[in-house]
């Protein structure tokens, strides 16, 4: 089944690029001294569209002027048309800053219509934009349902009662002939469905007619659908100096929207992000800020990836205000994406697990966090060694080739260095008697460094069942004569 989802761009929003303007003060484009977009409070005061500069600015002194730049709304529909790819491979622009999608076949993954339309809706507003909504069942459809308002049709017969209730004008083919039409008394779809065919053709040509097919579903429709680049690099100029790392992230979100639907439409994971932050030009000029991010595990979740932007800039600080920002993508790998089972794991999955880390990460730095790297050795304080949780674990060293299950146990918390023991009555002596709680384990040891080593550890507890770990060092030979040193080494949970 085609299903379309029509997202429509106001176009005072994209000249403007600031949504609290409409509301704050009226605004108006203007496009060669004719007024070409209104707000709301710009329109009470009797603005209209085709109104030409001087009579706008006589009814609307203290408005926001702006000029239409074509290339800057192209270059705002581009960086909506990418963040929506990660919603569907197949995304088109249309007239009247308008983004198409053909989500048929992404129903299913996101949970339905409605959850798909809320998605693109929290998608457009990450990207600082506000956007009206419609779905049906052909490309040019939505797009007049778009148009007109927000509305939400799956089947075609709802959508031909919808579509014939729109004013003629919507088509864009037949607006050179409105006035013509509107002489008839044609002024919605509809109507103009019940006119001749073949009198229409001849009076405004086939191009009315196929669009209008194309409409109601009774015509092909050809399409150019939007290719992602082959590498990520997007830039945000931000609206004034800026030196609050929180108000960095809304416009980071921004970026890592286009990232998100870069990614997926690629097919690919970043491990490594590159955030650059732009200071001040000129004479006072201040070198860029560069922040770098790495990943344990490759990623293309906008939310994860968003929740370690946020964490690393609320750890950064700023030598001066930033006027720009640009983020790069590097280190990427193909995308594997997790399957579904049918009975989730306990405590998470490998994913959940290692996006927790890389928050940690991002919030404590990375020499905060640390991994356990068991080594082939028997001496218990040269067994590990503590590396970075984002070194690659294949490039640590081996641990024993020993069955873990074999082995007697082992505390979790072990001393930096063994505190000596006092004997009373020939028991060793920590806070209270310590009595033993299992038969001795002998590790020898060290020979090969010169450092040999002769230890028996035992389990023992004291009067309060605290459990600790202890070993008797022998220094000189296991002799009749010669009395043994106590050590406490480590502490059972």
């Amino acid at each position: 089944m085609s299903l379309w989802i029509a997202v429509h761009l106001p176009l005072l929003q994209l000249e403007a690029f600031r949504p609290n303007w409409l509301g704050e003060a009226p605004a108006v484009v203007f496009e060669r001294d004719r007024v070409s977009a209104v707000s709301a409070r710009a329109r009470a005061a009797g603005v209209h569209e085709g109104m030409r500069r001087g009579g706008a600015q006589l009814l609307c002194p203290h408005a926001h002027w702006h000029e239409r730049d074509p290339l800057r709304e192209t270059a705002l529909l581009d960086e909506a048309a990418l963040a929506l790819l990660q919603y569907t491979p197949q995304v088109t622009l249309a007239e009247d800053a308008c983004v198409l999608l053909d989500v048929g076949a992404s129903l299913r993954l996101f949970g339905g219509i409605r959850a798909l339309c809320r998605k693109v809706r929290i998608t457009i507003a990450r990207l600082g934009l506000s956007a009206v909504l419609s779905c049906g069942v052909t490309a040019a459809g939505a797009w007049m349902l778009a148009r007109y308002g927000y509305v939400r049709t799956v089947r075609a017969t709802s959508m031909r009662r919808r579509l014939d209730r729109l004013p003629v004008a919507l088509l864009t083919a037949a607006r050179p002939y409105l006035e013509w039409l509107h002489g008839l008394g044609v002024r919605r779809l509809g109507e103009l469905r019940r006119l001749p065919r073949p009198g229409l053709q001849r009076r405004c040509g086939k191009a009315v007619l196929e669009s209008m097919d194309q409409a109601y579903g009774e015509a092909l429709e050809l399409h150019n659908w939007v290719e992602a680049p082959p590498s990520f690099c997007a830039r945000a100029e931000l609206p004034d100096r800026i030196d609050h790392t929180d108000i960095l992230v809304t416009y980071a979100q921004r970026l890592l929207a286009q990232l998100a639907g870069w990614l997926a439409a690629r097919q690919l994971a970043v491990k490594q992000l590159r955030l650059l932050l732009e200071h001040e030009r000129g004479r006072q000029a201040v070198p860029p800020t560069e922040l770098v991010l790495a990943l344990s595990v490759p990623a293309w979740q906008e939310e994860h990836l968003h929740a370690l932007i946020k964490e690393k800039l609320s750890r950064s600080s700023l030598p001066a205000p930033a006027i720009a920002m640009s983020l790069a993508a590097g280190a990427l790998e193909a995308m594997e994406p997790a399957s579904e089972l049918l009975f989730p794991e306990p405590g998470g999955s490998a994913e959940d697990h290692h996006r927790l880390i890389e928050l940690l990460v991002a919030r404590l730095g990375p020499e905060q966090v640390l991994q356990a790297a068991p080594r082939a050795d028997h001496r218990p304080e040269v067994a590990n060694r503590w590396c970075g949780v984002m070194q690659d674990a294949g490039a640590l060293s081996a641990p024993l080739p020993a069955d873990a299950a074999r082995l007697p146990p082992r505390p979790l918390w072990l001393l930096d260095e063994p505190v000596p023991l006092r004997l009373q009555r020939h028991k060793p002596w920590y806070r209270t008697p310590l009595e033993f709680a299992s038969p001795p384990e002998r590790i020898e040891a060290g020979w090969w460094e010169g450092r040999p080593v002769t230890r028996d550890y035992f389990t023992v507890h004291d009067a309060h069942h605290v459990y600790y770990w202890i070993f008797r060092q022998w220094t000189g030979g296991e002799q009749p004569d010669q009395e043994p040193q106590w050590f406490l080494h480590g502490l059972f949970g």
